[in-house]
């Protein structure tokens, strides 16, 4: 499975080859740093903890945990025992993973809206506006019961609405800019503008190469294979042979 942090930008649209117009919400996908490789003997667990973003300021249990990095937004994904040796610390998880086509689950925060009825919350219907009641049209009705003389748990009432983490699976990603590190993804995706969704999918994950490795290799030498030097043989020119006279 390949996971990656991103961050909702907002919602345009993309021209096809045939000149339909598919909404697509931008998604940029800033280089996740691995932060912690938990294990099932440690932890009781396999996962892989990603840190992005940058914070101007970190609490010191923060500070001790991240080794002096600035994320502002962590975020655990599940693995394998048996993947767990692949990843270390500092490891770098980019964009590159991701191509057109792919079909991912985006998992993201709703937005938040506050305290509300039962005819937004819930969908209720509300009552008559007519033959008596007054001030009633968005109200619940009884809410309790016949038997029992109280409120079951659980019952749809009043409360607190959004704020909660949704996710939205089989959304295609419709095209991946690696120069902008932006994803286009067809359809809505949870959460208001600017806030963190995390995305997983089906394949392998790599990782990228550090810039200092990459620089080792291309100064490492090419290793050319030694050839011993072919034998000389002096050239012999060819003699006249003189003519006996008689």
């Amino acid at each position: 499975m390949k996971f990656i942090i991103g961050k909702k930008i907002g919602m345009t649209q993309k021209y096809q080859q045939s000149g339909a117009s598919v909404p697509v919400t931008e998604i940029r996908v800033e280089p996740c740093c691995v932060v912690q490789v938990k294990t099932k003997d440690n932890d009781g667990y396999a996962s892989l903890q990603l840190g992005c973003g940058t914070s101007k300021h970190i609490n010191k249990p923060g500070r001790g945990h991240l080794k002096d990095k600035k994320f502002s937004f962590l975020k655990e994904f599940r693995i394998q025992e048996t993947d767990k040796d692949k990843f270390k610390v500092g490891d770098i998880i980019s964009i590159t993973n991701f191509i057109a086509g792919d079909i991912i689950a985006v998992t993201g925060i709703s937005k938040g809206m506050g305290f509300q009825g039962v005819v937004k919350r819930h969908g209720f219907k509300g009552q008559p506006s007519t033959h008596g009641h007054k001030d009633q049209e968005r109200m619940p009705g009884a809410s309790g019961a016949g038997g029992k003389q109280h409120v079951f748990p659980g019952k749809r009432m009043p409360g607190r609405m959004g704020g909660s983490q949704i996710t939205v699976q089989n959304l295609e990603i419709i095209e991946v800019d690696e120069k902008s590190n932006a994803m286009f993804i067809k359809g809505a995706v949870p959460g208001p503008t600017n806030s963190m969704v995390w995305l997983k999918g089906i394949g392998e994950i790599s990782i990228v190469p550090k810039a200092d490795e990459v620089k080792s290799e291309a100064i490492k030498p090419q290793e050319t294979a030694s050839v011993a030097p072919a034998e000389v043989k002096p050239e012999v020119q060819p003699t006249e042979e003189k003519k006996e006279s008689k």
